[in-house]
């Protein structure tokens, strides 16, 4: 039994690479919003500013590895092998349950998984003493410290709510003071924002970001005898008040003889903050049990006592970590900072619901959003009938963007939100997990930096009339999975200590390779996904503000939405042939997305019309016919999808060979009108639309012809009326796909010809 808990060591090692690895790809969100969202430095600005942050704060990480130990339960109630248990099932719990959000691409709590997950394994395995020992259920209380598990669950929602507050207000009177135009303020005004502002992500690195490391720890020395951490602890007004003082002149210095921009270097400075103070306390998420395992590992050993007999008493004492554990350690977490796609995809998340333009929305709306938008709208009329005209003239004009973002910039290259707004959640998040660890209050980093951003993208009216249901319903989505997260590391770290207790070495075995195959599945299946995503063809918005333009943009587009129509009705009627559900059911996916890229070329047309030149105004009645007829393709290609695969779905009958011979035979057709107009706006070879458009006739005259057959067939022979209503749908939204595709290509043959003919006139002229 003694190698099993050597394995056991090894294993956890290798799970805490695992915890790594996905922690960082959640957590990623806490630091690197702001920088990303206001896009105020570079892409690779940010990434090495907050790999260096991370890297100080893991080597100077220690103080929270007492988490793991003893905040959670009391380790003397248990003997060394179940504490083995509890550990191992903590760490299989929380690496499967992180990954899950990863994917999802919605940001968590590592903070509140991995204590859930120590408390649900503790909880089990006390249930499981008090039961082999024919004992009460109240005894539990001896074995989990209750107390803390109380203030944890009060603090989650406590953060919640003031984070969200607190940045809104904050938000709110920041903007009132420097509106939108920021850059046109006078000095003084940058000056102070930036001394206040850097001063609270100062505070920040010294309170959150170093308090409880190894330099404290180890008293550091500052002046005679006063330490660091007693200087931290009991000087922090002479600190705030020393620091603006310096940070304030500094600020001022810098926006008047240098060219640097006091917002940018905020954001630098914050995220950097934010980094070091992720990597410095939230280490212990990832990490934590594992080196606990291992430290009651030499402790077990040392002792020669049996593992069934041995107290883990030794854990209620302070160990430190050795620097080499987390030197490894912020080594793995820098470069999944860098390599993580699934951090990307988190990232992306928080920025979509807080940005302050267009963007695709992913959540939809429900019950609860509406109604807590509805009470917003009735409570704002409430307080602006309060105030007079003049007052809210002026609000208006704080909060009045000068500079609309109607520009010829593709919408993935504009920022989500300004430098000011990036500032002012660095600033309040630093803020308040600084007084939060001051007063040994527990706070996840997570729920307050999304929620300071959710708060402060409210307040500067990120959240319109057309978005803000669909961003509440977000943001409540997220907030769900908070909890969800909770609830769900409980049970099932309970479940899976259980399981490891009972099972022993064959159920830790078991669990360990569907931990692993998991997790390669999950990444297998992720890049799938995203390489689809690549290599499909994705249709592009209108950027061009001429008709030639338009005209190239929008044949771009059609050749794609052709090639992939063409693709998806040979595939629903070689599948419906086959009876291959299946892919079927990839098909009715595929439709899906298509019609979904379709709509936000329709969502986009207000700003492609904005950005339209005067001479060129003609140009939105064609893109906007263009839009139409695609549309038109896509929903009867989604129809044809939805009911093939229904109809094998609900296991009819299969349809008759004629009926599949004369599919067959109009997707030949079809399929060779798809493919050529596919080629003629590929190769911008629009003079040979009106030779295919000529073929119209005989593909109408093809379906009408199978139209009349299946009549006579149901009129004789027939004997299925859902084969008959399978058929006859068919044979309809292929016609209404024909018309589609007829009217479009005429429409685009007679823009183009419209659009040449003049330039040939001309060229007469001239000769």
């Amino acid at each position: 039994m003694d190698n099993v808990y050597l394995i056991m060591i090894v294993a956890l090692a290798f799970l805490a690479i695992a915890d790594l690895v996905v922690g960082v790809s959640n957590d990623a969100v806490n630091f690197l919003n702001s920088a990303i969202g206001s896009k105020a430095i570079s892409f690779r600005t940010i990434m090495i500013v907050a790999s260096i942050g991370i890297a100080c704060g893991a080597i100077f990480s220690s103080g929270m590895m007492e988490v793991a130990r003893k905040d959670i339960f009391n380790p003397g109630e248990f003997y060394f092998n179940e504490i083995m248990f509890i550990f191992m099932a903590v760490m299989i719990t929380d690496i499967l349950l992180l990954d899950f959000f990863n994917t999802l691409g919605m940001p968590t709590s590592t903070t509140v998984s991995i204590v859930f997950e120590l408390l649900g394994a503790a909880v089990a395995m006390a249930l499981i003493k008090i039961a082999n020992n024919n004992g009460s259920f109240s005894e539990v209380a001896q074995y989990i410290n209750t107390e803390k598990a109380v203030i944890i669950i009060a603090g989650i929602i406590v953060s919640i709510l003031i984070a969200f507050t607190i940045g809104a207000l904050v938000q709110w009177l920041t903007r009132l003071l420097i509106s939108f135009d920021f850059n046109k303020k006078p000095k003084w005004i940058g000056a102070v924002f930036g001394g206040i502002a850097l001063t609270a992500i100062s505070y920040f690195i010294l309170i959150e970001g170093i308090k409880g490391t190894t330099l404290v720890q180890h008293n550091f020395k500052i002046i005679g005898n006063i330490t660091l951490e007693s200087f931290i602890e009991h000087k922090p007004f002479l600190i705030i008040f020393s620091t603006f003082s310096v940070l304030i002149t500094l600020s001022f210095l810098v926006i008047t003889f240098t060219k640097i921009n006091i917002y940018k270097l905020i954001i630098t400075v914050g995220t950097f903050a934010l980094a070091l103070a992720f990597a410095g306390n939230d280490l212990m998420n990832f990490i934590g049990v594992p080196i606990a395992a291992w430290q009651s590992y030499e402790a077990w050993e040392a002792s020669g006592v049996l593992a069934t007999k041995f107290s883990m008493e030794i854990l209620s004492q302070k160990v430190p970590t050795p620097n080499i554990l987390l030197f490894i350690a912020g080594i793995i977490m820098v470069v999944t900072l860098w390599f993580s796609s699934k951090a990307k995809a988190v990232v992306k998340t928080s920025i979509d619901l807080s940005s302050q333009e267009r963007t695709k929305e992913r959540f939809q709306p429900n019950f609860i959003s509406r109604s807590l938008v509805r009470f917003a709208v009735n409570t704002s009329e409430i307080f602006t009938s309060i105030l007079s005209k003049n007052m809210q003239d002026k609000i208006e004009i704080q909060f009045t963007k000068t500079a609309p973002i109607i520009s010829k910039d593709k919408p993935q290259d504009l920022p989500a939100f300004d430098m000011v707004r990036a500032a002012v959640n660095l600033m309040v998040a630093g803020i308040l997990i600084s007084i939060a660890t001051s007063f040994k209050l527990p706070l996840s980093t997570t729920y307050v930096t999304f929620m300071v951003g959710m708060g402060t993208s409210l307040a500067d009216r990120a959240w319109g009339a057309e978005s803000a249901v669909y961003r509440v319903a977000g943001v409540l989505n997220v907030i769900g999975g908070w909890f969800g997260t909770a609830l769900i590391a409980f049970i099932a770290s309970g479940g899976i200590l259980t399981i490891i207790y009972f099972g022993k070495g064959v159920a830790i075995t078991i669990l360990l390779f569907g931990v692993f195959s998991l997790l390669l599945r999950s990444y297998i299946s992720y890049n799938r996904k995203n390489k689809i995503l690549k290599e499909e063809d994705s249709l592009s918005k209108a950027e061009s503000s001429s008709i030639q333009g338009v005209i190239e943009e929008s044949a771009h587009n059609v050749a794609r939405v052709v090639k992939r129509a063409n693709k998806i009705f040979t595939t629903s009627f070689n599948s419906l042939a086959k009876q291959d559900l299946e892919t079927l059911k990839k098909n009715k996916k595929g439709v899906v997305r298509l019609s979904e890229e379709i709509d936000d070329l329709r969502d986009h047309i207000f700003y492609f019309i904005k950005n339209l030149d005067e001479a060129s105004v003609g140009a939105s009645n064609f893109y906007i016919n263009i839009l139409g007829y695609l549309q038109a393709m896509t929903q009867s290609l989604e129809y044809i999808a939805k009911i093939t695969h229904k109809h094998i779905s609900n296991n009819h009958k299969k349809l008759k060979y004629n009926q599949i011979k004369e599919l067959k035979e109009i997707d030949i057709e079809l399929k060779k009108l798809l493919t050529d107009t596919q080629l003629v706006f590929e190769n911008r070879s629009f003079e040979e639309i009106e030779s295919i458009v000529k073929h119209k006739n005989n593909l109408f005259n093809l379906v009408s012809d199978k139209i009349e057959k299946q009549v006579a067939r149901t009129r004789t022979e027939e004997s299925s009326p859902k084969n008959t209503t399978l058929y006859f749908t068919l044979l309809l939204e292929t016609k209404d796909l024909i018309t589609a595709t007829m009217n479009l290509l005429e429409s685009y043959y007679k823009e183009h010809d419209s659009s040449v003919k003049p330039a040939t006139i001309d060229n007469k002229d001239s000769n």
